[in-house]
């Protein structure tokens, strides 16, 4: 369960959690076993090259490291590892390097698996101990490059300091020959562990694992224990921890006599440890800003208190009966806690004959201490303490402890006090020294620190009291006998539940629901246990919107958990600080109203009320948006304290309150309030920049407070207001700020048709204007197309009305040459394809207004005008984007299909009718290319739609989407092979397609698809040179795409070079002249078009073999495909380069008349053209 520190100011909309699963990837074996033997005896062959012995290294290193989830798959293959790598450091042939590569692996080997038990595999004969000390006596301590050899030796001598025997036995004749006496192993082993205690590296903890091995043993500790404790004590004093230097020396004297107390005798060090406690007292440790310090001190005095206490068990512990899980449920009968607990009597005896020491007293205030530290590792540390120090203490001790203990949850502490409080209780519940009769004020306590949090700035703090009360709780579920926790199980399992679909902190959510799945299985008591596990399980509360409308409002359905969900939202999470959390809080009230209707309208509205009066900002917003439709007193004081930052938050939730309040009717006319419900619409429409979420609450609030307000009487606006609303949105149509030109279209779309009585003109003008703006105002577009078929539609028609106030003979065309204009908006940015929102909209706007003319004056609608629309229609429904093809096609069948009222002058209808039956309408998918294409691309044959519906399909065929691709090309063959016969057909076919080409030769939109067209239309095997054999298509279609030579657009040149390589099938003329382009770009200045006009022209001879000579043919496919396209055409290699030489081999091998002249077009002989002189002209 992880213990995190701080909460980010991350989004409550998610922490990066939401659709995680995290997949472990579980090893059966150790799989590399013949590698890494291979990679062990390698390493003489390899240590003497650096490139080598590092890739060694990491390879080594990356077989190890996938085995530090699972180090024990390793414990079968661990000696003979050592052996091999032992072999090579006893071998005295072994060079220094060789030497410190081995010990190098057999560090990362230990690291894995870890020290503790590798420890044990190490050689620790009598014969190793001189070697070994020998060895690390010739290392150099300030050698960064060997420090894994220093490392593994100092281990390597903790293990042979076990050996039974007196070391003095070692030393034998310490008289040398001539020289100083020799010292003996004793001395010699000592001093190297305190040389390496002060170093500033990683052996530094291994020389901590040599002292507590060493100074245990029986001889040492009777002969320098103390000595070595004098030192420590000194060195402890002397440091200053505001040296780095001295830190390090610090820690390694911390660290050797934290281990020291941890695996000596206790009768051993109980007359020390006073005196190291006093050293301790005097250095204050605890006011030391490096965290490693302080947790090397909390160890410390927890092995000084447990020195200072007797080893025994508390005999007074509760002690559950049987931990097992299969045991507890096959059991009839609980076993009963008190079976397994000693008499009183006996406890009592027992603590009496023991006597604690008053510096245990000290130990643990020290401890309490740490339970408060800023870091986590220091006050895990201090909870493990308190629970083993309380362990060995009386019952009536122990219980004050816990009084300590739970002094830490006062709402005066710090968050890092909580943290270290509930590790605690952790701890005692876990070891069975919390007491049942201490678990009512306990409980209460976790209870509080399941939902404990501080804001902070723009964050909060209290996730990892959270996530630690979670563990409490789930020790407790092992710890105590489903009896002993009956009495809270309701108040346990709502905090859970609580915590696990509610918490902003996805860490916190899984730990809450881990908790409760333990406490399901070990107490069997909780409530719907097993159902709610499985919709609460940890990956479904990973999703957060998933927890808020789902899961909890499942939850709420049992009602034991209904009233303490619904109480929570509104107590804790209405006024959270995080946006998300409260929008997401209101709208899960709102699904768990059905569960307790009556609790909700008689308790929880009450409870808002004061909220959205109160002083706190996001308390109002949330409350708004609890509890919107209620009062109008809640209103007004949205409108009074909407200012400074609430606005994105309060404009939205008070247009909507606007907009309920109208439709109610509420008896405001003429009263003054109308004018402060009118500004705050209006100033929303100019800020609509900051809250464009607000746009429709906007509208809606505006429609209903001018149907309900601003009637002098039905149908009659108040002309004052009429006047000043159109006057002022037509006004805010011309604004710099794009969101509010949308707010100003939007409001003139949405007035009643009283309200645009007589300014039709005025309004359908000045929407109009919109379509000129000095920017890239696509979304204001969009709805000004919008605006437009609103008002027409709210105005009416009448042919011979006034164009003032309704649709008419005389302002028709102007509103369809609009909408017509807009169906055309092919706007892109970096968003993409954004002019297809403009069009979306006119589609829609053209249906709405075409459907009302017909119905009331049909006779208006003008042949032109229904004919731009339906190709227009089919144009757009031919188009590649599947959402707008299908809105394209639907409004199409749908307006021809129309009887009610019937849509006049529709071309081709009768055609139409045939190709589109009235079962279409339903059962044609316009989404899917596969069904789509074979229906419009019969419109080809249809000459008023022909231009419009290949100019749709075009675009398709040139799409990049597949499926788009692929359907659309297919039915468009599929239609010339209909027409192949027909030169009639065939010939109007060309035209078009040239047109249409010619029209957007300066529109990169069609002129990229246009290219892949024809390359398709010419290479889809079958072959239509027959048909434009002597039409003047294709020498046509030559010219325009010899428009592009100068052109520096890649894509576009490639598109050519394709259109080329399909023109060589038309023989003649046109052939030469094609292959006289092709080889000009096969000379091209860019090297990647003349790589792949040479690929082009190689898969163009592979299928017309007519083009080149039989008997030259090879030699042609030999020398395209060898030679090196990207050589660069430099000046000193041009003249010899193999493209000229091969150019005029091609020339003559295809019998195309010309020759090469080079040009120089730059400075200092850097750049070049090649040119191709033939027939007497000049290309280039």
């Amino acid at each position: 369960m992880a213990l995190t520190e701080t909460e980010n100011g991350l989004s409550g909309g998610e922490e990066g959690e939401s659709d995680v699963i995290v997949n472990t990837c579980v090893l059966g074996g150790f799989s590399e076993s013949s590698e890494t033997r291979a990679l062990l005896s390698s390493l003489p062959e390899v240590h003497g090259a650096a490139a080598t012995s590092e890739s060694t290294t990491q390879r080594f290193l990356v077989i190890m490291n996938r085995y530090q989830e699972q180090p024990h798959l390793l414990d079968p293959h661990l000696e003979w590892m050592m052996d091999i790598l032992l072999d090579f450091v006893r071998s005295e042939q072994s060079p220094p390097s060789l030497v410190h590569m081995s010990f190098r692996f057999l560090y990362i080997i230990c690291k894995v698996r870890g020290h503790k038990i590798f420890l044990q595999l190490l050689p620790h004969e009598v014969a190793d101990v001189q070697p070994v000390l020998d060895l690390l006596s010739r290392q150099d301590p300030k050698d960064s490059e060997t420090w894994e050899t220093r490392y593994m030796l100092l281990l390597w001598l903790s293990m042979t300091c076990l050996i039974p025997f007196d070391l003095s036995r070692l030393d034998g004749n310490l008289e040398s020959d001539g020289s100083k006496p020799r010292e003996p192993i004793m001395d010699r082993i000592l001093e190297i562990a305190k040389s390496y205690l002060v170093v500033s590296d990683t052996p530094r903890d291994a020389a901590s694992v040599l002292v507590s091995k060493f100074m245990t043993r029986p001889d040492v500790k009777q002969k320098r224990l103390g000595d070595f404790l004098d030192w420590s004590l000194t060195t402890i004093s002397q440091t200053n921890v505001q040296s780095m230097r001295d830190i390090m020396v610090l820690d390694g004297a911390l660290q050797s006599l934290a281990k020291l107390f941890k695996h000596g005798k206790r009768n051993d060090l109980l007359q020390y440890a006073p005196t190291i406690l006093q050293c301790l007292e005097k250095k204050h440790l605890f006011e030391s800003s490096q965290a490693m310090l302080r947790k090397l001190g909390v160890k410390l005095i927890q092995r000084l208190g447990l020195t200072f206490l007797k080893p025994r068990l508390a005999s007074w512990r509760y002690q559950r009966g049987s931990r097992s899980l299969a045991a507890n449920l096959s059991m009839s009968q609980p076993t009963t806690a008190t079976d397994a607990v000693t008499p009183e009597a006996e406890t009592q005896e027992q603590e009496e004959d023991y006597d604690i020491p008053e510096e245990v007293e000290t130990v643990i205030e020290y401890l309490l201490v740490g339970l408060k530290d800023k870091e986590t590792i220091v006050r895990w540390s201090a909870a493990k303490g308190i629970g083993r120090v309380t362990g060995r203490l009386p019952k009536e001790l122990a219980d004050d402890v816990v009084e300590s203990v739970m002094d830490c949850f006062s709402f005066q502490e710090t968050d890092n006090a909580w943290h270290g409080g509930c590790l605690a209780l952790a701890e005692l519940g876990r070891r069975g020294l919390l007491l049942p009769s201490r678990l009512p004020d306990v409980v209460p306590l976790i209870i509080k620190s399941l939902t404990y949090e501080e804001k902070r700035g723009a964050c909060s703090v209290g996730s990892n009291v959270r996530d630690a009360a979670c563990y409490v709780c789930w020790s407790f579920a092992r710890a105590y006998e489903p009896k002993e926790l009956e009495p809270f199980v309701s108040q346990i399992a709502s905090a859970l539940l609580i915590t696990a679909v509610f918490d902003r902190n996805v860490n916190c959510r899984r730990a809450a629901s881990a908790a409760f799945q333990e406490n399901v299985g070990r107490q069997g008591t909780f409530p719907h246990g097993i159902d709610i596990l499985t919709a609460a399980d940890y990956y479904a509360v990973g999703n957060l919107n998933n927890c808020y409308l789902n899961i909890s409002v499942y939850i709420a359905s049992f009602p034991e958990y209904t009233k303490a969900i619904i109480d929570h939202l509104v107590v804790m999470k209405i006024n959270h600080w995080d946006g998300v959390i409260r929008e997401l809080a209101t709208k899960a009230l709102h699904n768990m109203t059905p569960q307790a209707p009556d609790y909700m309208a008689t308790t929880v509205l009450p409870q808002l009320l004061p909220v959205a009066v109160g002083m706190d900002l996001h308390g109002r917003h949330g409350a708004i948006l609890a509890c919107a439709e209620i009062t109008h007193a809640l209103y007004k004081l949205g409108v009074q304290t909407n200012r400074g930052f609430g606005g994105e938050l309060m404009r939205p939730a008070v247009c909507g309150l606007i907009e309920k309040l109208s439709l109610s009717k509420m008896p405001f006319k003429n009263d003054s309030v109308i004018t402060g419900w009118q500004w705050l619409i209006d100033d929303t429409i100019k800020t609509l920049y900051l809250i464009s979420s607000g746009a429709k609450d906007m509208v809606s609030a505006l429609s209903a407070l001018c149907e309900e307000y601003y009637q002098v009487q039905p149908g009659q606006a108040d002309s004052q207001m009429q006047d000043v609303l159109v006057s002022q949105y037509i006004e805010g149509l011309k604004s710099p700020q794009m969101l509010t030109r949308c707010g100003s279209a939007l409001a003139l779309g949405c007035l009643p048709q009283f309200m645009i009585h007589n300014k039709l003109k005025q309004v359908g003008l000045k929407c109009v204007y919109i379509f000129n703006p000095e920017g890239n105002f696509t979304e204001a577009r969009r709805d000004a197309v919008t605006a437009i078929s609103q008002v027409c539609v709210k105005a009416g028609v009448c042919a011979q009305g006034s164009p003032d106030s309704v649709v008419c003979s005389e302002n028709v065309a102007e509103v369809y040459g609009t909408l017509l204009e807009s169906i055309n908006d092919f706007t892109t940015d970096s968003r993409g394809d954004v002019g297809a929102w403009v069009r979306e909209a006119a589609m829609t706007s053209l249906m709405d207004v075409t459907t009302l003319v017909a119905a009331s004056a049909p006779d208006i609608l003008s042949p032109d005008i229904v004919k731009c629309l339906m190709c227009c229609l089919a144009q757009q429904a031919a188009e590649k984007i599947d959402r707008y093809r299908a809105h394209a096609g639907k409004i199409l069948l749908c307006l021809l299909h129309s009887t009610e009222p019937a849509i006049p002058h529709i071309p081709h209808k009768e055609e139409l009718l045939a190709i589109f039956p009235v079962e279409t309408t339903t059962s044609l998918n316009w989404n899917a290319p596969s069904q789509a294409f074979q229906y419009i691309t019969q419109l080809l044959g249809l000459p008023q739609y022909q231009y419009h519906t290949l100019l749709g399909v075009t675009v398709s065929v040139g799409g990049i989407t597949e499926s788009t691709v692929h359907f659309s090309s297919q039915s468009l063959f599929d239609y010339l092979k209909g027409i192949q016969s027909n030169s009639a057909a065939l010939t109007q076919f060309g035209d078009t397609l040239l047109r249409i080409f010619k029209d957007n030769l300066r529109n990169d939109r069609y002129i990229h698809t246009q290219a892949h067209t024809h390359t398709h239309t010419h290479t889809h095997g079958y072959n239509f040179s027959l048909c434009f054999l002597s039409h003047q298509f294709c020498v046509d279609l030559l010219t325009l795409c010899k428009e592009f030579k100068k052109s520096k657009d890649i894509s576009k040149l490639r598109g050519c070079i394709a259109v080329f390589c399909g023109l060589i099938q038309f023989p003649g003329e046109v052939r030469k002249k094609v292959l006289s382009q092709l080889l000009i770009l096969l000379c091209h200045s860019f090297p990647v078009l003349r790589k792949t006009t040479a690929s082009e022209m190689y898969e163009m001879l592979l299928t017309y073999d007519d083009v080149v000579d039989p008997e030259v043919l090879d030699d042609v496919m030999t020398l395209l495909s060898d030679t090196n396209w990207l050589v660069v055409p430099l000046v000193a290699v041009i003249k010899q380069s193999v493209i000229v030489t091969f150019i005029h081999c091609v020339c003559e091998m295809l019998s195309v008349s010309g020759r090469m002249i080079l040009t120089q077009s730059g400075r200092k002989g850097i750049s070049f053209v090649i040119c191709w002189e033939s027939q007497g002209h000049r290309l280039s």
